[in-house]
């Protein structure tokens, strides 16, 4: 096994921040590399690089200071930590790993050609194509030449870089929209694709070691508005065909990859019970949340564990059931909210998880709460759900 006792982080969010905790109870030490001195998991660093994520003499510091370098999220430059890997650098995942995946056009091309099921898509760029086939210029999109199914519309546009909460997402209701978009975007290269009618949408969290292990944890329904994932149900009722075939999925993936820690995956399920991946995030996830506190090992030790070269631990429930629902900010401010948090923490078991950002705006992850149930049952779960956002967002 690697003896690996000092993880650098690139990036310093709430997503480190709750990767120090675990680190914590694993007796690891954190080197994280963020921008600001407020960032959440710089009070959990041993040392800390204040400098942007994507700078890569910085990471090239923070690799003197550990043993091996995981990742917060994905907006990195890939090219430019290149050199350091081939010196030696130990990044977990590889790099090779993430490459397919930062980018959502060649994301979707990769899931496609290693054989799992996706929503048709195509890029727009310099030349014709059809969808999954190729690329498509302005001139084609202005013309509505690019090729699409037989009744169009709605179609999604999303940014191929950078893309989160929604933000570079655009759903399009008709040809004027998509040609306004398009023009307002500016050059900002994206992929088209198919509007889904899903009937829930769905992700898992999986992980997979150095040695080759893959542990899934029970998939999930999570409930979006305004393109922001609000509420988390674990587990998702489904048909058990459904599961094997997602936990299928998840270990075709990994392996492929041959990638080492937790990778977030998320789903559409058709009315007809066809499942579609939808995109995949190479790091923990805000739908693995409530791994933290309802599952015998959480997705961050998960993750440390198999970047460390530890064995992997048990990702089951060790609750009938939980629902995750996240504390999003709902007006410019600087409060801490602390009556409303008071206040939730006092519903039956619910814990309250708050990430410590000095700043909340409409729409900002501020923290999030879990609500462990005795059974899994939905109906519960969306009242209580419903009940916590009264709260939040209202009381």
């Amino acid at each position: 096994m690697d003896n690996i006792k000092r993880v650098g982080v690139i990036g310093g969010g709430q997503l480190a921040w709750m990767m120090g905790e675990a680190a914590q109870q694993l007796g690891i030490e954190l080197v994280i590399q963020t921008p600001h001195p407020t960032d959440p998991a710089v009070i959990f660093a041993s040392e800390t690089i204040f400098a942007p994520i994507d700078d890569a003499a910085a990471t090239a510091k923070l690799a003197t200071l550990c043993d091996a370098i995981a990742f917060e999220n994905e907006f990195i430059n890939l090219e430019a930590l290149m050199p350091l890997q081939e010196k030696g650098v130990c990044f977990r995942p590889r790099l090779q790993a993430l490459a397919p995946l930062l980018d959502k056009y060649h994301q979707r091309c990769y899931l496609r050609d290693i054989g799992l099921p996706v929503p048709k898509f195509v890029a727009i760029e310099e030349e014709m194509g059809g969808w999954g086939d190729g690329e498509m210029g302005r001139e084609g999109i202005e013309n509505r030449q690019f090729p699409v199914p037989e009744h169009p519309f709605p179609v999604v546009m999303k940014a191929r870089r950078h893309g989160y909460d929604g933000q570079g997402t655009f759903i399009i209701k008709n040809q004027e929209e998509l040609t306004a978009i398009w023009q307002k975007i500016g050059n900002t290269p994206v992929m088209l694709e198919e509007f889904v009618p899903f009937e829930r949408e769905l992700a898992v969290i999986a992980a997979r070691s150095v040695t080759g292990e893959i542990v899934v944890y029970p998939v999930v329904e999570t409930q979006q508005e305004e393109q922001v994932c609000r509420r988390v149900l674990v587990p998702a009722e489904l048909d058990p065909s459904v599961n094997t075939e997602i936990n299928a999925i998840a270990h075709t993936l990994l392996n492929s990859l041959e990638a080492v820690g937790v990778f977030g995956i998320e789903l559409f399920l058709t009315p007809d019970g066809k499942v579609l991946v939808n995109e995949i995030a190479p790091r923990t996830h805000n739908s693995g949340h409530f791994t933290i506190d309802a599952c015998h090992t959480s997705q961050f030790e998960m993750h440390l564990r198999a970047v460390c070269g530890l064995p992997l631990g048990n990702s089951a429930l060790h609750c009938g059931g939980a629902v995750m629902v996240n504390l999003l900010g709902y007006e410019h401010s600087h409060s801490d909210y602390l009556p409303k948090r008071q206040q939730l923490a006092q519903l039956p078991n619910c814990h309250v998880h708050w990430y410590g950002k000095t700043e909340s705006r409409p729409g900002r992850k501020l923290g999030h709460v879990t609500l462990l149930l005795d059974t899994p049952d939905k109906s519960s779960a969306q009242a209580l759900a419903q009940k916590v956002e009264s709260i939040w967002y209202e009381g």
